[in-house]
């Protein structure tokens, strides 16, 4: 074990170079810049668990006005409201039997049809939503007024730089985010003296949108609390939901309510700064006022931190063409994941900017958000998140035993409590149930420590004995099956699915982490676990290619199982080459899905997915030429986004997946020798990195 250790340490440490990279002008010519308004490259500040997303005003100006694009969010994973529930509805309503053959039945939250199980589901699936917190920006602007725009991101210091004039007067905003608080700071300087809006919109509990509902002001309530010459205190009540916004400004200002829900600023200043705390907690709203001028001066030191410490890529000796458009892809996507999805509950797709299924998390996603985040040198982010894995365990406890089964079972769709949110899809799910362990090892890789061993240990166990409870011995076929599960690739269909490929590999090969966690802690391996690691189903295969399933022999003439996620080639990439996995079947699987797979139905994870599985079977050119792929799916805005469609505009496990590619291309993984395994070695990729750990 300390053999391995040490050879990724060597691997973290390597690079193709012993020439410094320099950090400052790599993210330089990667800050995005804007000139003119655009409604897709709204830009966001953020401390990974609160965010606020700008329009080019530095503010939220035009939050109508952008709302279908990148939406000017405030949100928070604290943030969340659910509506009243007159009916009372319960949440074992939504539940339906299933039999699929484990030997007991298995109630699941799905989406009934019609009757009152319909309406108990519909409203579990809705509640709770997360809540956008409120807006903040320029008082009776329009767009049409703005001339001499010219905005700045800068990734060095997390700050925006934002310029513009109205009727010629030129004003500037720096805005950042406070990285200890959910407290956002806007520096404003001009002469006109435009006054600031303070507007709070009610939620429209829809799937998909800005969650804010402008025409509902009668059905929640903003009150002024408390104020003094420099600050105001609001108090924000939606239905059973409370929370304060302290507002602290330098400088000479007014506020005033110009409605139920709207106040207004008027600065007396030329330059002031003014500052938006947003808290669930009346102590914080009401303290002493803060240092305001300081938040800006905390950000820079907390992204000069990031940016000096954590590993980077350097492209800019590369000599493909392709070469400049993937550094700025890793680059933003970088800071997009520092500032949505590092905070105390796993983050939704589409982060903290606007919701996505109602604003919940999907556990399938943590490994594609936050992975990433312990192979460049941030594993204390993911960690961060991973501490809510603990708050969770009786949820996930209860509906094992529910369910019939020993253990711990993580659901896909869910928020803080950890609920089953009713899915016809969702509730069927298992990859996500693996991620912890996974997640924890790439930890532990990254930092070994007892410490961390014995604070997961448990969870570690409790969610393995769920994996090895869930999969059904044949002892007419002496091996371990997995049936009753809607996969990865989410076309089949629970109750006809055997032995999905990518699920037969994650269950290899993370019970085998699992046996090294007790290894690690003194333990005996686990006499059962391994017994079914040895005796796991082989992928199955037909004519030389891997199935969609065992029970898919129509793979290849169907398009049910040809679309959605290509999910056959993560069961190597994601995961290493194992005994279930035959190298050259799997390399003749890549080759029939590059040429044929329908990649108009594929999503944002899925490039980095196959990127992955080209550079495990050294195939460096299709490595690349999959992160690159020129497909909606794969449009990378011009703030770093990853662009879906029009419903998803943002969608972060498309830049985590990225990144996560990006560390297995440059670093490798575990008895890999060969420098920038997933790049061409024809003189026009000299890849540069530091800081970057191998995967297993």
């Amino acid at each position: 074990m300390k053999k391995l250790l040490l050879a990724t340490a060597l691997l973290t440490a390597s690079c193709t170079t012993t020439e410094k990279i320099d950090r400052v002008a790599l993210l330089e010519r990667n800050n995005p810049h804007l000139t003119a308004v655009d409604t897709l490259a709204s830009l966001t500040v953020g401390n990974g668990g609160f965010a606020v997303t700008v329009d080019v005003t530095g503010l939220q100006t035009f939050p109508e006005h952008y709302s279908k694009g990148v939406p000017l969010g405030t949100q928070s994973d604290w943030g969340w409201h659910s509506f009243d529930n007159p009916e009372n509805y319960r949440h074992e309503e939504s539940l339906r039997d299933y039999d699929f053959g484990h030997g007991h039945i298995e109630p699941y939250a799905t989406q009934p049809k019609e009757g009152r199980g319909k309406y108990a589901a519909d409203w579990y699936r809705v509640n709770p939503h997360r809540l956008h917190l409120g807006v903040v920006g320029f008082e009776g602007l329009n767009p049409e007024e703005l001339t001499a725009i010219d905005q700045t991101l800068d990734l060095m210091d997390g700050t925006i730089h934002s310029s513009f004039a109205v009727e010629g007067e030129q004003i500037t905003v720096k805005t950042a985010c406070d990285p200890a608080a959910d407290r956002f700071t806007a520096s404003i300087s001009g002469k006109k003296h435009l006054p600031i809006a303070i507007r709070f919109a009610y939620p429209t509990g829809a799937h998909t949108d800005d969650a804010c509902d402008w025409t509902a002001d009668e059905k929640h309530s903003t009150e002024l609390v408390a104020s003094t010459e420099q600050s105001a205190t609001l108090l924000r009540t939606i239905d059973t939901a409370r929370y304060y916004v302290r507002l602290d400004w330098t400088g000479k200002a007014t506020v005033a309510q110009q409605s139920r829900n709207h106040f207004t600023i008027q600065p007396e200043e030329d330059q002031w700064t003014l500052a938006a705390h947003y808290t669930p907690l009346q102590e914080k709203a009401t303290a002493e006022q803060a240092d305001i001028l300081a938040v800006a001066t905390d950000a820079k030191s907390f992204w000069n931190k990031f940016w000096n410490e954590g590993g980077v890529v350097d492209f800019s000796h590369c000599t493909d063409p392709r070469a400049k458009e993937l550094e700025r892809r890793v680059v933003l996507s970088q800071y997009l994941l520092a500032v949505q999805c590092a905070g105390p509950t796993p983050p939704q797709e589409t982060g903290l900017t606007y919701n996505s299924w109602f604003g919940k998390f999907h556990l399938e996603m943590i490994y594609w958000h936050q992975a990433q985040f312990a192979l460049f040198g941030h594993e204390d982010l993911l960690l961060r998140t991973l501490k809510w894995y603990h708050s969770a365990a009786d949820g996930a406890r209860h509906i094992a035993a529910r369910q019939g089964f020993k253990g711990l079972r993580w659901m896909k769709m869910t928020d803080p409590t950890a609920m089953e949110a009713p899915s016809k899809t969702g509730s069927f799910l298992i990859w996500q149930q693996p991620h912890l362990i996974y997640l924890l090892e790439l930890c532990y890789r990254a930092n070994p420590s007892e410490e961390l061993l014995k604070e997961y240990a448990q969870l570690v166990e409790e969610t393995a004995e769920w994996m090895y409870d869930f999969a059904d011995y044949n002892a007419e076929l002496d091996r371990y099956e997995l049936r009753g599960i809607i996969p990865a690739q989410e076309t089949l269909r629970a109750a006809e699915t055997v032995n999905p490929p990518f699920e037969l590999s994650q269950w290899h090969c993370v019970m085998s982490m699992a046996q090294l966690w007790r290894e690690r802690l003194g333990k005996e391996r686990n006499i059962e676990w391994d017994d079914m690691i040895q005796k796991l189903s082989p992928l199955a295969e037909k004519d030389g290619l891997y199935l969609a399933a065992e029970t898919a022999p129509q793979t290849y003439e169907d398009v049910r199982f040809t679309s959605d996620h290509p999910a056959v080639l993560g069961a190597v990439g994601i995961f290493p080459h194992s005994p279930l996995v035959k190298p050259e079947v799997m390399k003749q699987t890549q080759e029939w899905i590059w040429d044929n797979w329908n990649w108009d139905e594929t999503w944002g994870w899925d490039y980095p997915m196959v990127s992955m599985n080209a550079t495990r079977l050294g195939e460096p050119e299709n490595a690349v030429s999959a992160l690159l792929m020129s497909k909606r799916t794969n449009t990378c805005l011009p703030n770093g986004h990853n662009f879906q469609d029009a419903r998803l505009r943002c969608y972060l496990p498309g830049n985590g997946g990225l990144l996560t590619a990006i560390a297995l291309m440059c670093a490798g993984w575990d008895g890999c020798e060969e420098q920038n395994p997933g790049f061409p070695k024809n003189g026009q990729w000299d890849v540069r990195w530091e800081g970057i750990k191998a995967l297993p």
